[in-house]
């Protein structure tokens, strides 16, 4: 039986395929594009100063729960996390799964001076591309979505065109194969995309494993502060946000509260 993995991929492997788009003429179009937002080094700062980072996501609907917010406006919404005091945000681009649209990732920057991940399945190089078109200021490489040439070809244009890259991992092997193509921008994801299930021991367990040097961010299943100070003491830089700061009501504080939650937490490692 297809999993939501598996049919999201499908559908995005699908119109990769008919793209009658060439790599080289979007590479012509990049001089055109707007310097990108240092997006590693603003969680990083965040983190340098002892306190949690927030990347903050636009997230109208997911797969699993439907309708989050279908009517959100990305501009106000991305002014709020800023007045909050987010380090980044995260905006979903796909469509037929979760509502979202380059559009949607224009206005949120637009409106703030925060750095952007493009939140989608990244299967090829125009995805990359599009990114730095569409104005992102990093781009998200699954590696349970990509083969080894895959992961390393992708990581390696995104790079090239001054891109950072979050590259999501879900156990042991995934990390190293993150690690060998030079990562260093790691997201563990809480939740199964398989299932969709989140299981909260998977980003406790795998943190300690990541080197010295790797911005860790643990994604997914965050509820509140009292999440993000657990994910904070166990040795993460950052959190990625969604669906508890959608549905909140009052965005900014429950940024706020997240980023100030871990006052325990150990001094953090120096990040280059």
């Amino acid at each position: 039986m297809a999993t939501y993995l598996d049919r999201i991929l499908a559908s995005h492997r699908a119109a990769a395929a008919v793209d009658p788009r060439s790599v080289d003429s979007l590479l012509d179009r990049l001089p055109g594009c707007a310097a990108v937002r240092g997006f590693r080094a603003a969680l990083a700062a965040i983190a340098a100063s002892g306190e949690l980072a927030v990347i903050s996501e636009v997230k109208r609907r997911s797969p699993s729960k439907g309708d989050l917010h279908a009517d959100l406006d990305p501009a106000d919404l991305a002014g709020r996390y800023e007045k909050g005091g987010a380090a980044a945000l995260s905006v979903l681009t796909d469509e037929e799964y979760f509502g979202g649209s380059p559009e949607d990732l224009q206005a949120a920057r637009s409106a703030t001076s925060l750095p952007v991940l493009r939140k989608d399945f990244t299967v090829g190089p125009h995805d990359v591309l599009d990114a730095r078109l569409m104005g992102a200021d990093a781009v998200l490489l699954i590696a349970a979505a990509l083969d080894g040439t895959e992961l390393d070809d992708l990581y390696t244009l995104a790079t090239e065109v001054g891109l950072d890259v979050l590259i999501e991992v879900h156990d042991e092997a995934e990390l190293e194969r993150a690690v060998a193509v030079g990562a260093t921008l790691v997201g563990v994801n809480q939740r199964d995309l398989t299932t969709f299930q989140v299981d909260t021991e998977r980003a406790v367990r795998m943190a300690p494993q990541m080197p010295d040097g790797v911005v860790r961010v643990a994604e997914s299943g965050v509820g509140g502060p009292d999440d993000a100070a657990r994910l904070a003491a166990a040795g993460y830089h950052a959190i990625l946000v969604g669906e508890t700061l959608v549905t909140s009501g009052d965005p900014a504080s429950a940024v706020r509260a997240m980023r100030r939650a871990p006052i325990d937490r150990p001094a953090p490692r120096e990040l280059p």
